[in-house]
């Protein structure tokens, strides 16, 4: 159900952004190949979100789903998480999400290693 909320509130995010072209990662093989049309829902509880889910994928102009096996990707993992979360309060909540890092680390792990060598022996 978290990977379903994590989906929908993304959606909803690029349907507000009005963002038409989409390509989506998730990691739960299942809910990829049930909105691929590959798997039936066979789970009532699911089967509402599911059809949200199309629902918000056909406002959009162009979504792409493809599967990424969850040892790939732990960010999907705490991002849907977090959606879970996020979706049981009335409040509105800005949470900014960075990929990666703007400032490049100054020293490279080889470089760290024969620095804290140096600090070690001083």
């Amino acid at each position: 159900m978290a990977e379903y909320q994590a989906l929908i509130f993304g959606l909803e995010m690029a349907v507000d952004a009005k963002q038409l072209h989409l390509k989506l990662y998730g990691d739960s093989q299942l809910v990829i190949n049930q909105l691929l049309d590959l798997y039936e829902v066979r789970k009532p509880q699911l089967l509402s979100y599911h059809n949200y889910t199309k629902r918000l994928m056909g406002w959009l102009g162009d979504v792409e789903l493809e599967h990424l096996p969850r040892g790939d990707n732990k960010q999907a993992d705490a991002l849907a998480k977090l959606a879970s979360i996020l979706s049981m309060t009335d409040k509105e909540i800005h949470i900014p999400i960075c990929k990666s890092w703007i400032i490049p680390p100054i020293f490279s792990d080889d470089e760290d290693d024969t620095f804290q060598e140096e600090e070690n022996t001083s």
